[in-house]
């Protein structure tokens, strides 16, 4: 089976790196551009490889690791990321919350220039909900979940022996999500919003807007 690889084409792509077969493997093997059909010597480069600060929160407690990354990956602030810290043997992943480059906070940056990383961790969540439960009276409950848990606007959710109907959902970019059957994973959810039954009979405490 004939392999293929990424590389710059020095004839119809000579920055950007285009699909191309391998005709001969070796250091600088020879390829075909599946582009242009040129025939040249792929200039293959050697990933180089940077020692990252991540600091990683989770359950309101903030501890540091280190993370290994190709110096040319592309980071940016909302971006998962695998933290794999060799020292400590943690292995999590991260919601990207904050970049620090060149001593300032960015929205993305590649590896090489990064300086430090602040990242949630998204493994479990504790998710909170704002609970009503008559004209006036909220509760606040919280629920573990894992990270890719889904909360969707209408459903029921089970607290212990509590019965919550999520009403409304509002998303860590301070957006809100309230139409029925609108989902979203917990490593995204700031708070829920919820109604309790009124008792034990199965009737809610008033009908939602749906």
């Amino acid at each position: 089976m004939t392999r293929e690889i990424e590389v710059e084409c020095p004839s119809c792509s000579p920055e950007e790196e285009v699909g191309h077969e391998v005709m001969k493997e070796g250091q600088s093997p020879l390829v075909r551009c599946l582009e242009c059909g040129q025939i040249h010597a792929a200039k293959i480069k050697t990933p180089k490889f940077v020692l990252l600060r991540v600091i990683v929160s989770k359950r309101d407690v903030s501890d540091t690791y280190k993370t290994e990354l190709d110096s040319e990956t592309a980071l940016q602030v909302e971006d998962e990321l695998v933290v794999d810290d060799e020292e400590t043997g943690l292995v999590c992943p991260i919601l990207i919350t904050a970049l620090e480059a060149g001593g300032k906070r960015v929205i993305s940056a590649k590896a090489g220039e990064i300086e430090t990383i602040w990242g949630r961790a998204i493994d479990e969540m504790t998710v909170k909900f704002s609970a009503q439960s008559g004209v006036e009276k909220t509760e606040v409950y919280e629920k573990r979940v894992p990270g890719d848990y889904e909360f969707v606007v209408g459903a029921e959710e089970k607290i212990g022996s509590k019965s919550l109907f999520i009403t409304k959902i509002k998303v860590r970019d301070g957006a809100f999500r309230s139409r029925k059957g609108d989902v979203v994973l917990a490593k995204y959810v700031k708070r829920i919003f919820a109604r309790k039954r009124r008792d034990g009979s199965g009737r809610d405490i008033r009908r939602g807007p749906w």
